[in-house]
């Protein structure tokens, strides 16, 4: 039987639906962030000017606006396109991407031990990506140039004077975008495309390729796609969008605080030096470990799983009571 949203909408028209809405939130970012960004301009200076335009986001007066400008792009751009396909494709429920209270301590634990397993498991092909591209000039000038331009922003949108300052960079750096995120890549794409292809591996796959491309690094890329990965597995596991939101925060909590903690000690910043160096063969551990925590995760969503798809069961039957329960399971992976 062919795939369909609660609504009655095939997976072609709810793609539809997701790139009109991704169109609509692209043109309102880039609106949103004109806006704030000639705020900040001084005067006479064209928004036209690149470089004045990064000196002036870089400018440490003026990154409480640009932490502001980043948020509010990921909100228009990825967040407030997701909540508009769901109200479409489903209803004003947010079951449907994932929101549900089924959810105990040890799904948390464990989703957070699982991302640095990743991390640690993905940091070797960082190395063996450079290594790879070093032998093509004009693609490696770029991979520099990009990790160059991450590493100023990163820098500057970092620079916390205060203890209060860190505390609502949590909120802005690390949480909001973790959820923004998680909710689009895993709540809106991972599902659509594991219930319509009925392959979750593949729409695992795809979802996290997408992921990755989105942030814009060459040498990490497939570092962000084995995390990308690992957090669609982490969501298709538990059923639940707060395992995911929780876990990637964790993640981006981790990596603000080391950035913190050196400018306290007035050490200098490399972003791109946070991550270990981790030789293969630890990487190799850490795949074994993901093995044996995927398994334990198993074990403790397996409750919370089953009263997820009860739930489920319960709304489709409610929204559609003459389809039969039993024809939409036939979509359910």
């Amino acid at each position: 039987m062919e795939y369909k949203s609660i609504k009655g909408f095939t997976g072609w028209a709810q793609m539809g639906f997701l790139f009109a809405f991704l169109g609509l939130g692209f043109i309102l970012a880039g609106g949103v962030q004109l806006l704030l960004t000639l705020q900040i301009l001084p005067k006479g200076v064209s928004i036209t000017d690149t470089d004045a335009v990064m000196k002036a986001m870089l400018a440490p007066e003026n990154v409480g606006m640009a932490r502001t400008i980043q948020v509010l792009g990921t909100m228009v751009l990825l967040f407030i396109p997701a909540l508009l396909w769901n109200f479409v494709s489903n209803g004003k429920s947010l079951f449907w991407i994932g929101f549900n209270k089924h959810i105990n301590i040890f799904q948390i634990l464990l989703g957070f031990m699982i991302i640095f397993a990743a991390s640690i498991a993905a940091a070797p092909l960082a190395d063996i990506t450079k290594k790879i591209i070093s032998h093509f000039p004009t693609i490696d000038a770029s991979a520099k140039s990009m990790e160059d331009l991450y590493n100023q922003q990163a820098i500057a949108l970092s620079n916390l004077k205060s203890f209060s300052e860190y505390l609502v960079a949590l909120a802005i750096m690390a949480f909001f975008p973790a959820m923004f995120e998680e909710v689009f890549f895993r709540g809106v794409v991972q599902n659509l495309l594991t219930k319509w292809w009925r392959k979750p591996i593949l729409a695992i796959i795809v979802t996290a390729a997408i992921f990755s491309l989105i942030h814009m690094s060459i040498y990490l890329f497939l570092v962000r796609m084995v995390l990308g990965i690992v957090l669609g597995l982490l969501f298709y596991k538990t059923k639940n969008i707060w395992v995911n939101i929780i876990a990637h925060f964790l993640n981006n909590m981790f990596a603000l605080t080391q950035l913190y903690t050196l400018q306290k000690m007035n050490k200098p910043i490399d972003v791109s030096k946070l991550d270990p160096d981790v030789h293969w063969s630890v990487g190799l551990l850490g795949i074994a470990a993901l093995a044996g925590l995927f398994m334990l995760l198993k074990k403790y969503s397996a409750k919370n799983v089953a009263k997820i798809d009860a739930a489920e069961n319960v709304l489709i039957a409610y929204a559609n009571p003459y389809s039969g329960i039993t024809n939409n399971n036939e979509n359910k992976q």
